[in-house]
């Protein structure tokens, strides 16, 4: 007698949380939360997902890492089949599209416009993710304990309290190949040395300023991408899903 196994199929769910792990490279808040995935279709062959932003003028660089990291991300799920990734209303779109449809990385898209190498951009972003999550834990420690600022150098990681913005610091200390020993110093330059007592003050104003830069433009895209799309669809971070299979996900 013979068993047959049912195929596995990926779900709506493994699309959404793999997305969710794709972050606005400048924003650095999940793409999902933002609202920026516009519709995801699951066909036979796989699966097509469509992004937007805010503007159409939005950084060409910022909106190919985005869409890059999507297609990537979705690429990780077993058995999804064809992926297709692309980008609405943007004036690279047709440039970005093609690029990514033929895998030609970001170089291979851009050509001579291309300022920097994909590493390079993805570094910069995630040192300013990664000084803006440095802040957020300092601060909070600073007000629950009788620490001064003249002794934020002497914090370890095992000084923090465990909770949300201290695991955002341990991602993106991994993410510029940082330590994540308990025994690290907390407040450190993007090579992972601590900062001097001396450079403290100095050094936590420039985090704080990157921190609020952020979360400034994060509410101000939210605000001009609804503006957007107000008129043709929904504009809140719950993708239009389509299933177009002839066959049933697991």
């Amino acid at each position: 007698m013979t068993t047959t196994t049912a195929a596995v199929v990926c779900t709506e769910e493994d699309v959404l949380m793999a997305l969710s792990t794709v972050t606005d490279p400048e924003l650095d808040e999940p793409i999902t939360e933002l609202g920026f995935v516009r519709s995801v279709t699951l066909d036979d062959d796989g699966v097509t997902v469509h992004l937007r932003l805010p503007t159409a003028f939005c950084s060409p660089n910022f909106a190919y890492l985005m869409a890059s990291d999507a297609l990537d991300a979705l690429r990780l799920i077993e058995d999804i089949g064809e992926v297709r990734v692309l980008l609405d209303d943007h004036h690279d779109s047709d440039k970005i599209n093609t690029g990514l449809a033929a895998d030609a990385g970001y170089v291979g898209t851009f050509g001579s416009e291309a300022e920097e190498s994909l590493h390079e951009l993805r570094r910069t972003f995630r040192s300013k993710a990664h000084a803006a999550a440095m802040e957020r834990c300092v601060e909070a420690h600073l007000k629950t304990t009788d620490m001064g600022v003249n002794e934020i150098y002497r914090l370890v990681l095992s000084d923090l309290a465990p909770g949300k913005a201290k695991a955002a610091l341990l991602r993106r200390r991994i993410g510029i190949g940082l330590s994540i020993c308990p025994a690290s110093p907390v407040f450190v330059d993007d090579a992972g040395k601590r900062i001097s007592a001396e450079s403290v003050p100095m050094r936590l104003r420039f985090a704080k300023s990157v921190r609020i830069s952020m979360e400034g433009n994060a509410h101000f895209c939210r605000g001009l991408l609804a503006t957007r799309y107000a008129d043709s669809e929904s504009v809140g971070s719950t993708p239009r899903i389509t299933d177009l299979r002839t066959r049933s996900p697991r």
